[in-house]
């Protein structure tokens, strides 16, 4: 949900006109802190000041853009703020889609050494040998999900 309510408010920067400042500055703030969440580098008072502002654009904006983009992320922290909350307590996404909180592994009992992933990493970040499990090196992987799209056997699993 974190991803959802930070495409919403993408949307509303790019679409924004700019005359009004509850709207041109409170959807560039509420993106801003979006973003710093979906990096796990949030902080639990990044909630209270993603409402007050959204609550600020909804009273203040002259369009209706301004007044309704808030909604999606006010929607989001009402209905699933244990998601932005492990974002910011456990730097992790439950959802899996925060590229910054999560991890490749590759399940030693489901690879079978084919070599798909690992030529196809262009990190290099994948070793083994030919016919033995593979590893992934989470210092050197970029998380851009190539190996899992690739695996024909499912051995690539994202925490």
């Amino acid at each position: 949900m974190v991803e959802f309510a930070k495409y919403f408010m993408q949307f509303a920067c790019d679409e924004s006109c700019g005359k009004c400042p509850p709207c041109r500055i409170g959807s560039t703030r509420m993106l801003e802190i979006l973003e710093r969440i979906s990096a796990g580098e949030g902080e639990l008072s990044d909630l209270d000041a993603l409402r007050y502002i959204a609550r600020g654009m909804q009273k203040g904006s002259l369009c209706a853009l301004g007044q309704l983009a808030p909604s999606p992320v006010l929607s989001a922290l009402q209905h699933f703020e244990a998601e932005f909350r492990a974002h910011i307590e456990d730097r992790r996404c439950p959802a899996a889609k925060c590229r910054a909180l999560i991890t490749f592994e590759i399940l030693a009992d489901l690879c079978t050494g084919c070599m798909v992933c690992a030529r196809n990493c262009p990190s290099d970040a994948i070793s083994g040998e030919k016919r033995q499990p593979h590893v992934i090196d989470p210092e050197l992987c970029v998380r851009c999900g190539m190996c899992k799209e690739v695996c024909k056997f499912n051995a690539v699993m994202v925490r």
